[in-house]
């Protein structure tokens, strides 16, 4: 490995909170970024206080993503507190923030703004729906993301109640579009010396991932829901359930049929030849798999279905993904030692590069931790500090 990571020497300026900013901040930290963390005096990241939890503002949602980073509590509001800002974006190569459209204008620095300072600053923003349009003055947020864009509207059967996906899917997606944004415009900038303002949004991160779905809606004037297929589905064992997907292979049909030990082989059937009959047929077939599957476990479905090749798993908790040996040889979990929070497990980066490595170089910071070092490193002497946190710009 290098000694040196891919972003080593680049200072990022963190305006962000709860998970779409943070998420993309840390990866920039984890490749060795200097990630200075602007936080709320007394409260901070929302995310600090977004669940009840013994270690109060150093609960584990706030420290799963924000390693690598320093943080600075400062009070924008203020005429100090921005000149403080404003002074850390005169050297930062990129300032980021993900509130909603027209906050960082109004607070003074927007795009126009820091360019002003800085012509080399690259300034991303993620929001909820851009900067301008009917919905740009709503917030972001995962649940209203889904329902907006159409992920939440399609499900396996019509009649399944529409529903919420579980795990912030819309947060994750576009904090990691602002990170390739973020890369692009550093890629961009060395190559021409001129910063540029990204800008990305939770309503086109989900539009983006349906670009198939969307492919075939605006130009078929039909929809594909691939949890709809009539030979996918999950069916409910004797200890949990089994999902398998009947594609990508000649006749899935018959293969499926060896594997459930069915009593015919369904492909022959003249009525399901084709998968337009497969799907006309879909409440049947389902039916057919879900009593098979249901008389066995879960390891002797799997055992079955893969001997015919037919791509499936076993449907597991997040403790049980958690302690699988591949989580352990994907070096996927990292410790560390916090002075609040003790002992630390979390994500490691999923991105694995032979010439660098993800490292945690500071544990999750705890709330303004580095205000003095971060003013001091801007020619702040300790009486001008201590002025600071007498005004309460400073905590």
């Amino acid at each position: 490995m290098t000694t040196t990571q891919p972003l080593t020497g680049v200072t990022v300026l963190d305006f962000t909170q709860v998970f779409m900013g943070p998420s993309a901040t840390q990866l920039l930290g984890d490749y060795g970024a200097d990630v200075i963390k602007v936080e709320r005096p007394g409260t901070g990241d929302i995310s600090r206080t977004s669940i009840p939890d013994e270690a109060g503002l150093d609960n584990p949602i706030f420290l799963s993503i924000n390693r690598n980073k320093r943080s600075i509590a400062l009070d924008t509001r203020t005429e100090e507190g921005l000149a403080a800002v404003r002074e850390l974006a005169r050297t930062a190569d990129v300032v980021v923030s993900n509130f909603r459209a027209g906050v960082m204008e109004r607070l003074g620095l927007g795009y126009e703004d820091l360019k002003s300072l800085n012509p080399r600053v690259i300034w991303a923003c993620g929001t909820g729906f851009g900067s301008s349009g009917p919905y740009a003055h709503k917030g972001g947020q995962d649940a209203v993301a889904q329902a907006y864009s159409g992920v939440m509207w399609r499900r396996p059967a019509d009649d399944d109640p529409v529903g919420l996906y579980a795990t912030t899917l819309c947060d994750y997606t576009t904090g990691m579009h602002l990170l390739q944004g973020i890369l692009l415009a550093l890629l961009h900038r060395d190559r021409t010396g001129e910063g540029q303002r990204v800008e990305v949004s939770m309503y086109d991160s989900m539009l983006h991932m349906q670009m198939q779905e969307a492919c075939q809606q605006l130009n078929r004037g039909s929809e594909i829901n691939w949890a709809a297929m009539p030979l996918t589905g999950v069916f409910p064992t004797t200890d949990g359930a089994v999902i398998f997907v009947g594609g990508f292979r000649d006749n899935a049909l018959h293969h499926i049929s060896i594997a459930l030990e069915l009593d015919e082989d369904l492909s022959l059937r003249p009525e399901l030849a084709t998968l337009d009959q497969q799907f006309a047929a879909r409440p049947e077939l389902q039916e057919i798999f879900r009593t098979a599957v249901a008389g066995r476990s879960t390891e002797y479905w799997v055992k079955r279905l893969e001997e015919q090749d037919i791509l499936c798993a076993p449907v597991r908790s997040l403790a049980d993904a958690l302690d699988d040996e591949q989580t352990a040889v994907n070096e996927m979990i990292v410790e560390m030692r916090h002075p609040v929070a003790g002992t630390v497990r979390a994500l490691n980066a999923p991105i694995k590069l032979s010439a660098a490595e993800a490292t945690v170089r500071r544990v999750p910071p705890r709330l303004g931790e580095h205000g003095d070092e971060i003013l001091e490193s801007l020619g702040y002497d300790a009486e001008r500090i201590a002025l600071l946190r007498e005004k309460g710009v400073l905590r």
